[in-house]
């Protein structure tokens, strides 16, 4: 087009792009960055809540590192993560699996499946904890002995508890993000998989496992990091007990703060929590390689 038509030069859409990323950059950074910089500040000061902050160096830190009972909130911390990982993922996978399907009652079902994300957390542990209650609850209504157990008073019991509760609850999210991966797999692959003669469970194993990889990277991320800020539904079911059996690092860091009115401390276990779930985050994203980018691009 000549240059003398009088239209203006148009502007190119990629220099529009960091523009529109204005708004959300300036919300992460006032309601992320801002406060995690405050609370670091916060770590190195003496300071019960209410009166004034004073400065205080090390000591917040040397409180909590030399703590014995860090290493064993930490422990707590990291079994939870593994064995709520060990169980979601593979149920989140085969219900995403099954929810991919095009039979009019799996639509009924995803909707069914999904009602408990949208429960509160507390609410849940109050409802549970009245379930398995060993007097009054489900067990003795029913006069099950199997299910009339102090499940809350023995760690065994309760740790188990809190795994099954947190996957009950989650599983439908994570369940969603494979229906959607599964649902981005090529028909193609299965219809020359089925000219090769291959069933439904060697399809699974061969195509659906191997084009989800990147679908579970990411949900692995959100459940893993997720996992870190279990706070309210352990706390309303056992409050950390029996003993410390189930005393996770974000409990810890709230009966330091808000019970013995410790925020120094708690500022110091909440920074270890966010470099905790920084570095699971970039170890997962590593294990998708340079090629989860790439095929994220190309797809754009």
């Amino acid at each position: 087009m000549s240059a003398h038509t009088g239209h203006p030069p148009r502007r190119e859409p990629r220099s529009i792009l960091p523009w529109l990323a204005t708004p959300a950059l300036v919300v992460f950074v006032g309601f992320a960055v801002i406060p995690l910089v405050g609370v670091f500040a916060l770590s190195f000061t003496t300071w019960d809540g209410i009166g004034s902050i004073h400065p205080s160096g090390l000591t917040s830190w040397r409180t909590v590192l030399t703590d014995p009972g860090l290493p064993h909130a930490l422990w707590v911390t990291f079994l939870v993560m593994a064995v709520s990982w060990a169980v979601q993922t593979p149920l989140s996978i085969l219900l995403g699996t099954f929810l991919a399907g095009r039979q009019r009652y799996r639509a009924v079902l995803g909707v069914v499946y999904f009602i408990p994300l949208m429960l509160s957390s507390a609410a849940i542990a109050i409802a549970y904890k009245a379930l398995l209650d060993p007097n009054f609850g489900l067990g003795a209504g029913l006069k099950i002995q199997a299910l009339s157990q102090d499940w809350l008073g023995r760690p065994g019991l309760a740790f188990g508890v809190i795994v099954f509760v947190v996957s009950w609850q989650f599983v439908p999210f994570h369940s969603l993000i494979y229906q959607g991966g599964v649902q981005q797999i090529p028909k193609s692959l299965y219809e020359a998989a089925q000219l090769d003669g291959a069933g439904r469970i060697r399809q699974f194993f061969s195509i659906t496992l191997p084009q989800l990889k990147y679908t579970i990277i990411t949900s692995s991320t959100l459940m893993v990091v997720g996992s870190l800020t279990f706070f309210d539904l352990i706390f309303v079911l056992t409050e950390g007990g029996p003993g410390d059996a189930t005393r996770v690092l974000a409990l810890d860091m709230y009966k330091r703060g808000f019970q013995a009115s410790l925020m120094g401390p708690a500022s110091a276990i909440a920074v270890i929590l966010v470099l905790v779930g920084l570095t699971l985050a970039l170890l997962l994203r590593r294990l998708g390689g340079r090629d989860a980018g790439a095929s994220q691009l190309e797809g754009v």
